[in-house]
């Protein structure tokens, strides 16, 4: 499956963006999709993840209320909702989908077949 991300941009802390992955094809029953975020100099980072039967979502604790991540299965598309904007939220987003995982590896990037090319998004203070 290919992802494709989009919705990156600058915005002001306190601030909304809302970010988009289109996948190429229809996500089959056991897809996953997830976000994960890469700040300058840090390693990568669980952000949402919804299973894409049943929209079960998941989300790292930093979030705490935040962020909401949603699917439109006509759409194929994913989105994560970002709301009250910190300066540290600043990174390149990228989605993910994997097939089959178990709720033990939905964090992990490792476990992760398909991404997106990464769309940055930035907050000021």
């Amino acid at each position: 499956v290919q992802l494709q991300a989009s919705g990156g941009g600058l915005v002001q802390a306190g601030g909304s963006l809302r970010l988009s992955c289109a996948a190429s094809r229809a996500a089959f029953v056991g897809y996953t999709m997830g976000w994960f975020r890469q700040a300058p100099g840090k390693e990568r980072e669980f952000v949402a993840a919804i299973r894409w039967s049943g929209g079960t979502t998941h989300y790292a604790d930093f979030v705490e209320g935040r962020f909401t991540v949603s699917k439109d299965n006509a759409k194929k598309t994913v989105y994560l909702q970002m709301s009250s904007l910190k300066p540290e939220d600043t990174a390149v987003y990228y989605c993910a989908g994997a097939s089959g995982l178990i709720l033990s590896s939905i964090r992990e990037s490792r476990h992760y077949n398909d991404w997106g090319q990464g769309t940055l998004v930035t907050v000021s203070s």
